[in-house]
């Protein structure tokens, strides 16, 4: 389009919530697109740009003016808008009158919900220097802010105060005006580097001449500066930077001209366990912590600045000064907390209320405890090293450190219990307890480890659904699609073969009767049930929450949601086993015979509906005595074979072979003297000539039944694995 012009939108404000930055810039960028697309404009993609004192969109073709068109406003329904003789019904009448037109201007028009009548209007195309004010007011308003702020003597609210805008067509202003600021081509340069107006010729120009006023603009290239330049001081330092993308981003946000700095600390606060030093520098200060090629923290650190400094020492300095009590702090509480050893607090842990209805952190522990050691009996662990951990990993939770760093729950008491002597294997669980403790996290690497893990989450899953508080829509407080991931996880990862509903419901057991009616109202159970009826119900109920976890999961490893659904058809009691089973089917797949087969598969099973449909069932056995035709006989031997062969596989959990027999094993050299004179080189060629040579729907009902039964058999052989009816 020969008008068409890049198109930029800067919103300047004051320092702006870290978390927030990233995500308001892209929603800015996909409204304003948004926008401009409702109304008619071609468009690129938008790009975002953000700082810790900007919002900007930069879109590369614009036109000038919004393309000619029509609009369609959809009236009522034929029936409700006609009367029995015709004429138009107040209804219709109505839609002409708010529509501006007589009725007899209307038209009509076949829509998906019938006929109906329509206005169509032709619309003349505005300037985008009309249209963009009213398309940022929806923008700003479609803005995701949590808890905007007023400013001055107005109603205004914005996520912060709003100092400068600008808005760009080409090299034009467009005039737009936003909170009483109205727009210009003047941003902003560094707050103390460059603290001027900075001209914006056009909007393509936007981002280099921001970089000559010392402000990236663009976030991912603000990023890739960051991790050079951390890169660059760490190897001055002798160290490997420990900066993950969410520490990244946090120093990107609060940044607009990063530099790094290396700092160092005294060497005396190392006998502090690291991952306090670690935690206290990243989430208190932003710092990047260094470790030696071991793994080790050393006595060093890298701090980003927002500035260019002409005397790096005293920055340097002045983030020694900060970390300094921070450390003396954290050395204090660790010395205090070594002074306690970790079981005394379990008395304490009674005083401590999880939930009302459920009791105490010390409640809790003895559930977990208990059923830990249930579960280290059925892997293989130790049952009381199991019920010893567990009930200890509540402990660290009132020590002084954990008060002051929630996030180290688990790794305190895995240092605090060898530091007082507890065996090496239980105080490694007291942290591995809470693995995986993010999406991408590794589970336990102890089996442990893995066994207190599964007995936390099947206590805190059968505990909250107990008393109705599982999640609803978006809403999650208690974590319970992360702790349902986080025991399906482990699981299958570590190969732990658990009869899932069965270890829900020993979870359950251990929860009063009284506090599950909350549970069983927010599941729908009768409550007229038993109780075990009523604890089996909502133990299906977490089970089905907990498998439908896994979709997700499965998905991001590139198996298809067919394969997904035709496992869990069939229930598999493990999820060890569901995994293997799913693996399988997803390996079997990619073979060419697997098509044929799902055909075949779905040629049975159109013929079995239809004729359960017209009110006749299958024999509920093959009669060798109703065999009539050579090729049913050969299909019999050969779904006897293959049924043997697959249960034989089925029970050595070798579900590939299992699903591999009805396509390759070549049946004639199992068993040849069966299947003169058709030689079946497997299943599949089996049902082949099975249907073209057997008419199955025959006048005599006893002969229709009986190859109905054969169909069904062939069926059921299928279903061994999964339920190909799904795929």
């Amino acid at each position: 389009m020969s008008n068409a012009q890049p198109l930029l939108i800067e919103l300047g404000t004051e320092e702006l919530p870290i978390g927030a930055v990233d995500t308001l810039a892209r929603a800015l960028a996909a409204a304003v697109h948004a926008g401009l697309s409702a109304r008619g404009f071609a468009l690129g993609d938008a790009r975002h740009y953000c700082t810790p004192r900007r919002l900007a969109v930069h879109l590369p073709a614009v036109a000038a003016q919004q393309a000619d068109g029509e609009s369609r406003a959809l009236g009522p329904a034929l029936a409700a808008a006609l009367d029995a003789e015709g004429l138009p019904t107040p209804a219709l009448r109505g839609f002409a009158a708010k529509q501006g037109v007589d009725v007899a201007a209307l038209t009509r028009e076949v829509t998906d919900k019938g006929e109906r009548f329509v206005h169509v209007t032709q619309r003349v195309g505005q300037p985008l220097a009309v249209l963009l004010p009213e398309i940022l007011a929806e923008a700003i308003k479609a803005l995701p802010i949590a808890k905007p702020m007023r400013w001055g003597n107005h109603a205004w609210s914005f996520v912060r105060p709003l100092h400068w805008l600008v808005v760009l067509h080409g090299d034009q202003v467009i005039e737009a005006e936003l909170f009483g600021i109205r727009g210009t081509r003047h941003s902003r340069g560094h707050r103390f580097m460059a603290d001027k107006p900075v001209w914006i010729t056009d909007a393509d120009a936007y981002a280099e001449a921001l970089r000559a006023a010392k402000v990236i603009a663009d976030p991912g290239a603000r990023r890739e500066h960051i991790r050079g330049d951390v890169a660059r001081v760490a190897a001055q330092l002798g160290g490997m930077p420990q900066m993950d993308d969410a520490l990244l981003d946090q120093i990107a946000n609060l940044t607009e001209w990063p530099v790094a700095i290396g700092c160092s600390f005294d060497e005396a606060f190392l006998a502090v366990p690291q991952e306090v030093l670690i935690s206290t520098m990243v989430a208190n200060q932003k710092f990047v912590p260094l470790l030696d090629g071991h793994g080790h923290l050393l006595p060093r650190f890298i701090g980003v600045a927002n500035i260019e400094s002409r005397d790096e020492t005293q920055i340097r300095h002045g983030y020694e000064r900060v970390i300094r009590p921070r450390f003396a702090d954290a050395k204090f509480f660790f010395d205090e907390d070594l002074k306690t050893p970790l079981a005394t607090h379990q008395k304490a842990l009674a005083a401590v209320v999880d939930q009302p209805a459920l009791g105490s952190l010390w409640d809790k522990s003895l559930r977990v405890a208990e059923l830990a050691r249930v579960i280290a009996n059925r892997v293989g662990a130790d049952a009381a090293q199991a019920a010893q951990a567990a009930s200890l990993a509540k402990c660290d939770l009132l020590t002084r450190m954990v008060g002051e760093f929630p996030e180290l729950q688990g790794i305190m008491g895995r240092t605090y219990a060898l530091a007082q002597d507890e065996s090496p294997e239980i105080a490694r669980a007291l942290d591995e307890v809470y693995m995986p403790r993010g999406a991408g996290d590794a589970i336990a690497s102890s089996t442990l480890g893995r066994v207190l893990a599964v007995a936390e989450r099947a206590d805190t899953l059968a505990g909250l659904f107990a008393i109705g508080s599982k999640p609803g829509g978006a809403k999650d407080p208690y974590a319970l699609r992360r702790a349902a991931l986080g025991l399906a996880r482990t699981l299958i990862e570590g190969g732990l073969q658990l009869d899932t509903r069965g270890l829900l419901l020993e979870a359950l057991d251990a929860i009063p009767e009284a506090a599950l009616a909350a549970g069983l109202k927010a599941a729908k159970i009768a409550t007229a049930l038993d109780a075990g009826a009523r604890r089996a119900a909502l133990a299906e109920e977490i089970e089905r929450f907990i498998v439908e976890r896994l979709r997700g999961y499965y998905a991001e490893q590139g198996i298809a949601a067919g394969v997904f659904e035709a496992v869990l058809a069939v229930a598999p009691s493990s999820l060890v086993d569901f995994d293997r089973r799913l693996r399988a089917l997803a390996a079997f797949t990619r073979i060419p015979e697997c098509a044929a087969l799902v055909a075949a598969n779905k040629r049975v099973g159109n013929i079995l509906r239809k004729q359960t449909e017209l009110g006749e069932s299958p024999a509920a056995n093959i009669d060798q005595s109703l065999i009539q035709v050579p090729s049913e006989k050969t299909m019999v031997l050969a779904l006897q074979i293959a049924r043997d062969r697959i249960d034989q596989a089925v029970r050595r959990h070798d579900y590939g072979e299992a699903l591999a027999i009805p396509a390759r094993v070549d049946l004639f050299q199992l068993v040849p003297a069966f299947f003169a004179p058709f030689d079946p080189s497997s299943l599949l060629a089996a049902i082949d000539d099975y249907f073209e040579r057997v008419m199955i729907v025959v006048e005599d009902p006893a002969i229709r039944r009986n190859r109905l039964a054969i169909l069904a058999e062939f069926q059921r052989v299928f279903a061994t694995v999964a339920d190909f009816s799904r795929l």
